[in-house]
């Protein structure tokens, strides 16, 4: 078969690396994959795979890195929950950018926003031994839930494809009567499908957060990341739509590695509601002498993890957030670009058979952003990552995510402006090649 990756080439690399369908492969077979072939064929691949950040930092961030490393901090260890500057920077940002007031001692900086998912997920199930299930609303991050494997936690998925609406509410209730749940996670914008959770359905989450005595765990890992409404001004609306408006039992994770383009440095902030940071949980003071949730997320946790999260980063991280809560640093100006990709993207796609999975945000069209779904008729999304691997661009299956529904992830990031037209000369080959009669 002529494809514009060498048909025998490609399926003997393949074969070597024993992908077979595809079904067990992950981002980094598939990243792995995309090598072989661009050294075996010469020619390039187009990456979609892979969700990393692929536009440049800000001069704030490196300047205020390099002050303090030639200050002399590289030689002290940070505290555990954060130096002062970080702190009150973050609780200045989010106050700025998402209209709740969270204390400076309630924001941790942590190695990264993994980092504060994995200490999230052991500090609620060392809090609430006899809740021994996580609650994700899919599709998601495929990490998270193999943290909660690590950590010994069960957890149960909720596609939200079929549930928006009151129909996401009652379905979420349905599934919090058995009493097992402790923790109800989602992204915001969602990873893969973009779609975002609006006000009656976070109004709705958080009465049921309060009804079942559950915590909201929200990934913020895309914060203001919905450029259908202008997110970049400071201290005025619209802000950042969040769950921490409804209800008191809440974690919001808030990354440096997308809206600040920072994921090297591995920086992110763990913000606890100033309630349950303070929250006594009878079984962590049994067991660990520290009862105070936030005080075990700190001192106990940070601790042990990681004795706290890189000096030098956390004068990087709060010197973005005090230029962005100041005015001085559009932080979403650069990443608009991400949905300028997108939007190009998906014409050449919609123009050459195929379709959006996740199609709408309640009867609204999606946001053009990270990430977006698609799938081509008469194809399983294993066949799809497979088959475009012949022509050149590397995708991620969504069952891998979460999923019930068939179909690709698609990742803007590694994207150029360079790449468009063998974007679109690779896509209308496949469209010529398997479109159906």
């Amino acid at each position: 078969m002529n494809t514009p990756l060498d048909y025998t080439i490609v399926t003997e690399a393949i074969d070597s690396m024993a992908l077979g369908d595809f079904s067990q492969a992950t981002i980094r077979d598939i990243q792995a994959l995309s090598k072989t072939l661009e050294e075996r064929t010469g020619q390039p691949v187009i990456h979609l795979e892979m969700g990393v950040p692929g536009l440049k930092p800000s001069d704030i961030a490196i300047k205020a890195e390099q002050e303090a490393l030639a200050s002399g901090c590289a030689t002290i260890y940070p505290p555990n929950g954060g130096i002062p500057r970080i702190k009150q920077a973050a609780s200045r940002f989010v106050k700025a950018f998402i209209g709740v007031d969270i204390d400076p001692l309630c924001c941790i900086p942590t190695t990264g926003s993994m980092q504060g998912t994995f200490a999230t997920f052991t500090a609620v199930y060392r809090a609430m031994p006899e809740r021994d299930t996580v609650l994700f609303i899919h599709p998601g991050f495929p990490v998270q839930t193999t943290q909660c494997d690590v950590i010994g936690l069960r957890h149960v998925g909720l596609d939200i494809h079929g549930y928006r609406g009151q129909a996401l509410i009652d379905k979420l209730d349905e599934i919090l009567t058995s009493g097992h749940i402790s923790t109800i996670v989602y992204s915001n914008p969602n990873n893969p499908s973009w779609v975002c959770f609006n006000e009656e359905e976070l109004k709705g989450i958080a009465s049921l957060a309060d009804k079942h005595d559950v915590i909201i765990l929200e990934d913020l890992a895309y914060f203001a990341m919905d450029f259908r409404r202008d997110l970049s001004h400071p201290f005025e609306a619209p802000y950042q739509a969040t769950v921490a408006k409804y209800t008191d039992r809440y974690i919001l994770a808030v990354s440096g590695s997308k809206a600040f383009s920072y994921a090297g440095q591995r920086i992110g902030v763990t913000c606890i509601s100033n309630t349950l940071y303070h929250r006594l949980y009878p079984a962590l003071q049994e067991k660990y002498g520290v009862g105070e949730f936030g005080n075990f997320f700190c001192n106990r946790l940070m601790y042990t993890l990681s004795s706290g999260t890189t000096h030098s980063v956390q004068h990087a991280m709060a010197a973005l957030m005090e230029a962005a809560c100041d005015g001085a640093y559009d932080f979403l100006a650069d990443v608009r670009e991400y949905g300028e990709r997108a939007r190009y993207m998906k014409d050449v796609l919609l123009s050459n058979g195929f379709y959006l999975v996740y199609d709408n945000d309640m009867g609204a069209p999606l946001a053009d952003g990270f990430y977006f779904t698609v799938q081509y008729p008469g194809m399983t999304d294993l066949q799809l990552t497979r088959k475009l691997m012949y022509y050149g661009i590397a995708v991620f299956p969504l069952d891998t995510m979460g999923s019930e529904q068939q179909g690709v992830r698609i990742c803007t990031s590694f994207f150029s402006e360079a790449q468009r037209p063998v974007f679109k000369e690779r896509i209308e080959a496949f469209h010529r090649d398997h479109r159906q009669a």
